[in-house]
């Protein structure tokens, strides 16, 4: 398979603009976009003990212009770098990471310590010398790892593993009576300088877990590990259960807290969206209210409408003023037979009648 070669101009442009602390620059904030395949390893690093090597060959370190031009496929440049890596986190990762990518085709051999070393010179690890080499052979920049590697490197140790460079970062490392174990190597020429990963060490690790012990303890606790697994004491565990008693009981007022807090401001919502809402129809059924009752409004429309229409009804159509008149003849008079004088009438009649009755006496008088 073909390396990508997009991604090695940019590894390459990235190293000649220079580099931040930890070996990356402003570019490695938005990481090239590359084609999805599988670029990791299937399985472990082999161990050095487990590779053959042929010796028949003769072999010539290759110079640091050589190796920066690089090498045929099969003569790659053979880079060592070695450490505890106790508790491997991911300094050391992009350390080997830096020594991997030093130059086109690398071959990068690790060496780790054993614990009789690494205890003599440095001081105790966490994690015993198996466990460190399990770690490091994991790691998928490593092609092979060298288990119980020497302290300071020694030119047999460094023809019998044919190397060609050591990495490391380039501070002095003082240990074992020197001021600088790679002395020697830089003086020879075969030192590819590193850089250290800010902010991370196994050193800053052990600090945490130490300043939080009481914490972890309990998180032990709680997750089945007996006070004797732990080193810790009697009176140490039932505090440490008192205490988780004590945060689980705040915890669970807390919750209750946040849930009161959540159920008023809905409470509170709801009781706003209602006035809201009560507002709004209390002013439309005003409205209403005055639309039809009000001093103008539809009822009175209404009541006057419905009494006039009663008015016109009740009242009967007078006759118009220009209707012609008809002149009443005057109705007959009655005589009483064989007398001259009228019969007799009611004093109410006599007033109403007496035109009448004038009138009839003196027609009688002219037959």
């Amino acid at each position: 398979m073909e390396p990508p070669t997009s991604s090695r101009l940019n590894s390459r442009k990235r190293r000649k603009d220079g580099s931040g602390p930890n070996g990356a620059t402003e570019l490695d904030g938005i990481p090239p976009k590359m084609s999805r395949r599988s670029l990791g390893l299937r399985e472990p690093a082999p161990f050095s003990d487990e590779v053959e090597i042929d010796y028949s060959k003769p072999y010539i370190r290759v110079t640091y212009e050589e190796a920066m031009r690089g090498t045929p496929l099969d003569r790659p440049v053979r880079v060592y770098a070695d450490g505890i890596f106790d508790l491997f986190h991911s300094g050391h990762a992009r350390a080997l990471m830096q020594a991997k990518n030093l130059f086109p085709n690398t071959y990068l051999i690790v060496g780790v310590c054993s614990d009789e070393l690494t205890h003599n010179f440095k001081g105790f690890t966490v994690m015993n010398e198996n466990e460190r080499y399990d770690a490091v052979q994991h790691c998928r920049y490593v092609d092979e790892v060298v288990r119980n590697a020497p302290w300071t490197l020694t030119p047999e140790f460094l023809a019998e593993h044919r190397i060609d460079f050591v990495a490391h970062d380039d501070i002095p490392y003082s240990s074992a009576g020197s001021d600088d174990v790679y002395k020697h190597i830089k003086e020879a020429g075969m030192f590819a300088p590193t850089q250290r990963t800010e902010g991370i060490s196994t050193s800053d690790i052990i600090t945490r877990i130490v300043r939080d012990y009481d914490v972890y303890a309990r998180r032990n606790l709680q997750r089945g590990y007996t006070a004797k697994e732990l080193n810790v004491s009697f009176i140490n565990e039932k505090k440490y259960h008192l205490q988780e008693r004590v945060d689980k009981v705040k915890k669970r007022v807390k919750d209750v807290e946040e849930k009161s807090k959540e159920f008023v401001q809905k409470v509170e919502e709801k009781s706003i969206d209602l006035i809201q809402k009560w507002e709004e129809k209390s002013r439309e059924f005003i409205g209403n209210f005055l639309e039809m009752f009000g001093p103008e409004g539809a009822l009175k429309h209404m009541l006057k409408e419905g009494k006039g229409r009663m008015l016109q009804a009740i009242s009967p159509k007078q006759s118009p003023s220009s209707s012609p008149t008809h002149d009443r003849s005057p109705s007959p008079s009655f005589r009483w037979p064989f007398s001259t004088k009228t019969p007799p009438s009611s004093p109410a009649n006599r007033s109403r009648n007496a035109s009448a009755v004038t009138y009839d006496i003196s027609e009688d008088e002219e037959d």
